[in-house]
């Protein structure tokens, strides 16, 4: 696969922000208040309605690399990396503001209606994280870089419904009462960084 600029896909808005800018190979979100994505567990409720910037493949080896700066500052304030398939299949990686002191660098897998959540506290002083999501199949890969050079393995995890054609991209969100700057760049679609197991 030759590499490709995310921006250069034409991705396509689920639930369009009302403030963002696309120029120059940055996109800029000023989420909404009220915004997440949620499904059912442990807390009961279903949040459906973040705006996510996806693009579409069939391609089934492939990976995605972002960079996110944020200006994030009201409890679970996030922004990151998704694939987003429907309102019950999708997958997020972001770092949740939690207090001035840490925020939560996490992941939710969402399979058939159902969502989880694992987390690592980092320092909250972090403004910028890189995320890269790979696709080997069904089965995906979400590394995390404090310098976009040197990854580290968030989860390995499978999407039931992701074994044909996938949509992949970037969210923000503000599930409490607050707005931020979320800010992406660096949005490229590589070969798959993610080796085959050979155990």
């Amino acid at each position: 696969m030759n590499d490709k600029l995310f921006l250069e896909t034409e991705p396509k808005w689920t639930r369009k922000p009302a403030n963002f800018t696309i120029n120059g190979g940055i996109a800029e979100i000023i989420t909404e208040s009220g915004t997440d994505l949620w499904q059912r567990t442990y807390y009961g409720f279903c949040n459906d309605n973040a705006p996510v910037l996806q693009t579409q493949t069939d391609e089934q080896f492939f990976s995605f690399t972002v960079k996110t700066k944020f200006e994030s500052k009201v409890l679970f304030d996030q922004c990151g990396v998704v694939m987003y398939l429907d309102s019950e299949n999708w997958f997020k990686a972001s770092i949740e503001y939690e207090n001035d002191s840490i925020q939560r660098l996490g992941s939710v897998v969402t399979n058939n209606g159902y969502s989880d959540w694992a987390t690592t506290d980092i320092p909250a002083d972090i403004k910028e994280m890189w995320y890269r999501l790979s696709r080997r199949g069904s089965d995906f890969c979400i590394e995390n870089s404090t310098d976009g050079i040197n990854f580290k393995q968030m989860r390995i995890f499978h999407l039931f419904s992701g074994g044909g054609k996938v949509s992949f991209g970037i969210y923000a969100a503000s599930p409490s009462d607050s707005s931020f700057k979320a800010t992406f760049s660096d949005m490229v679609i590589t070969d798959c960084k993610w080796q085959a197991h050979k155990g």
